[in-house]
């Protein structure tokens, strides 16, 4: 059981129950995840959209949905979060991530070049080594990014991977209740995130803000 209270639409203020409205459009639900950060409102709705841009497929990015799921899932795995897990293995069989994939991943097992690409092996190596705290000394494995990432490529999926562990962290550190399955399969809705929807949410959030903490 959750260590703190998943907070439900009706429990914030009138003015703050708009931000469930805007979740959906997002991430596909309001997982318990969010639920829980809007124990803290303001800072729920401010990390939301970070969330949303670092993880999904959009136009301003140049990693695809499943290379991110791989990452996230590396991450989440080396970790031990089962929150993370259960639902970004359901949002990576969106990005045609299936079991096999999954079961080599947790392994290390990379032998089957059909499985996984070089550049997705070298991304995931990266995200352990990022998990690991490894990462700063490892300049070979860098070396080996560069020759075939962007610098822009290698930021995006160095800041996915850390954010993963700060989501990781709060989920086990919380203990946040893992949704039914029915609910956590939502998220395969939200592989690419719906710019158009982003924009709404941070004209929203900006008129929000605006009106709440007047300047």
């Amino acid at each position: 059981m959750s260590r703190v209270k998943a907070v439900q639409q009706t429990d914030l203020s009138p003015e703050d129950q708009e931000f469930y409205n805007m979740v959906p459009t997002l991430l596909g639900r309001v997982p318990n995840f969010h639920k829980t950060l809007s124990n803290s409102p303001y800072l729920a709705m401010a990390f939301l959209p970070i969330n949303a841009l670092a993880q999904r497929e959009w136009d301003g990015t140049d990693i695809s949905g499943r290379l991110k799921e791989l990452i996230v899932i590396k991450t989440s795995h080396t970790n031990g979060c089962k929150y993370c897990y259960a639902h970004n293995t359901a949002l990576g069989q969106a990005a045609g991530i299936e079991e096999e994939h999954i079961q080599a991943l947790s392994l290390n097992d990379f032998s089957n070049p059909d499985l996984f690409s070089k550049d997705e092996v070298l991304a995931i190596r990266w995200a352990e080594a990022v998990t690991n705290n490894k990462a700063a000394s490892n300049n070979e494995l860098f070396d080996e990014l560069k020759e075939v990432f962007t610098e822009k490529q290698i930021v995006e999926m160095t800041i996915l991977a850390a954010m993963f562990n700060m989501i990781n962290r709060i989920n086990d550190s919380l203990d946040v209740d893992l949704e039914e399955q029915t609910e956590v399969n939502k998220i395969k809705r939200s592989l690419k995130l719906n710019t158009s929807s982003y924009g709404e949410y941070l004209n929203w959030f900006s008129g929000f803000w605006n009106k709440k903490f007047p300047s």
